[in-house]
Parts: C-alpha cells; sequence; structure tokens
C-alpha cells in the first residue's frame, strides 16, 4: 500500500484520482462531478482494515436478512440526504460497525469504518 508508485499511475490511467490517503487504505475515485460509477481502496493483504472489509462482506452474503437491511439503509440515507455524501456515509457507519463486530467476534465494536 504504502508504495503507491507500484499502482497510483496505473488506477489513474483508468480516469480515477486518490481522494484519500488515510493510515490503514488509500481510496481512489472518479474525478468530482464525474459518475461514480466505482471506488478503490488500496491496503496491505492481510491486514485489518482488509480482514474487517472482508467480514462484513462475507457476512452479507451468508445472511441475506442483513443485506436487505443494509440496501434498505442505503436506499433510505439516499433518499435522505441526496448528494450529501458525508451525511449518506455517517448514517452507514453504526450498521457497518456492528457487522463487523458480529462478523469478527468483537463484541466491543472496535472495529473502524464505512465500506
Amino acid at each position: 500500500m504504502e508504495d503507491e508508485l507500484a499502482y497510483r499511475s496505473r488506477l489513474e490511467s483508468l480516469g480515477l484520482v486518490l481522494r484519500a490517503r488515510e493510515p490503514d487504505h488509500r481510496f481512489l475515485r472518479p474525478p468530482v462531478g464525474e459518475v461514480r460509477s466505482v471506488h478503490v481502496h488500496v491496503c496491505d493483504k492481510d491486514s485489518p482494515w482488509e480482514r474487517e472489509r472482508l467480514a462484513f462482506r462475507d457476512f452479507l452474503r451468508t445472511h441475506p436478512e442483513a443485506a436487505a437491511a443494509y440496501a434498505a439503509l442505503k436506499q433510505g440515507l439516499a433518499a435522505e440526504f441526496g448528494g450529501d455524501r458525508g451525511a449518506y456515509t455517517d448514517g452507514k457507519t453504526a450498521f457497518i460497525q456492528g457487522v463487523i463486530a458480529t462478523a469478527t467476534g468483537h463484541s466491543d465494536g472496535a472495529c473502524a469504518g464505512n465500506s
């Protein structure tokens, strides 16, 4: 992840721009004003950040009721907050943290952020 030269130019050639450089991951997406058809997170293999995101994904894949609840939450937040991406993302945080905590066995909810 730290070796941005190894991947950043290739992702930028696809039209993505680096939007966030966090300690545990990088976030790239299309430039402001363009359709957000995709976004990319880069992290270290087997890192806690990766394990949490994969645990979240896998939990939703094996628990259709949780996947449906997440979809309904996202649709409601999109309707409520429209273009306010920050409010939309903030609205998902508690749900995501709860799923990650359940999926990883961290009942204290000590997990990081958003998907």
